[in-house]
């Protein structure tokens, strides 16, 4: 009995090293998207629609002053590039976006827009929308309602994450730990998640400052780019530091990281390499071995 239970014990032991050792210690390279199209603006998150093999970069601006000859919609393109990272087309839906993704629930390709939570006043084109593609993948100027604003957002400029098993949002607050859980059948958040910072060997001003990744692997649910110390940090749903996967030394990720040029699509974090080719290009990381 007492060497069952012994070889139970090491067996669970093993188990739990197992489950902690499925994040990679150094992040592997899964794509690089060199942008050929000349952003607007910045670019914003990534997105991908596993059906149509098209990855989707949104570009992020504020609409220009309306007047007699132009309407106030924003100049702002979304890009479509293929599996291979070359690319397709671009398109002007008219949205100054924040957060793209793809809604496995209503399978479409939807934007959270700049201002969702209504903080900094109400502004034209401000929400959810779906952006209309063609059946081939190529991105249209077209959209379609999906939602208006939400104050349970918190801060105008979050980059929120969707999660489809739940149907809620995590938006990551302004220089904080803070991501709010958004439920948008609620007008204030479900509730918050306190990312353990300090265990992570890091502070607010090191980190991406409005988005947090939402991975869908148990236990490891929450990536943030580590932008001083050149990591992801990984997280789960209670804000508890699991570990972290290093990047490349020589990745310049530069400012533009705090603010934009993240996302998380097809099992990948992403992150803009602001300084290689024209445009800059996205490279692509998987961070968990199982991913």
């Amino acid at each position: 009995m007492r060497i069952s239970k012994l070889l139970l014990t090491l067996t669970l032991a093993s188990l739990g090293q197992t489950a902690q050792a499925e994040i990679l210690a150094e992040a592997q390279l899964g794509i690089k998207i060199p942008l050929l199209q000349k952003p607007t603006t910045r670019p914003m998150t990534v997105a991908h629609v596993p059906g149509l093999k098209r990855y989707y970069i949104a570009d992020g601006g504020l609409a220009p002053m309306g007047n007699e000859f132009e309407a106030p919609i924003s100049k702002s393109l979304i890009h479509a590039y293929n599996d291979e990272g070359q690319y397709v087309n671009s398109a002007r839906p008219g949205y100054d976006n924040r957060s793209i993704y793809y809604n496995s629930n209503s399978n479409k390709l939807e934007t959270i827009t700049y201002n969702i939570s209504s903080f900094g006043g109400f502004t034209p084109n401000t929400g959810i929308f779906a952006i209309d593609l063609t059946e081939t993948g190529e991105v249209k100027d077209t959209s379609t309602d999906v939602f208006g604003f939400n104050p349970a957002f918190g801060d105008p400029n979050t980059i929120p994450s969707y999660n489809p098993d739940s149907q809620v949002y995590y938006a990551k607050q302004a220089r904080s730990n803070k991501v709010l859980v958004v439920d948008l059948k609620l007008r204030e958040p479900a509730s918050d998640i306190t990312l353990d910072l300090t265990k992570a060997g890091t502070a607010n001003d090191e980190v991406s400052d409005y988005f947090v990744a939402y991975t869908g692997i148990k236990n490891e649910e929450l990536l943030l780019l580590d932008i001083d110390h050149k990591c992801v940090l990984v997280f789960n749903l209670s804000g508890q530091y699991q570990g972290k996967s290093a990047l490349p030394k020589d990745l310049k990720l530069r400012a533009h990281n705090h603010l934009n040029g993240t996302g998380y699509a097809n099992g990948m974090l992403f992150v803009y390499h602001e300084s290689e080719g024209e445009f800059g290009t996205y490279y692509g990381f998987k961070i968990d071995k199982g991913d």
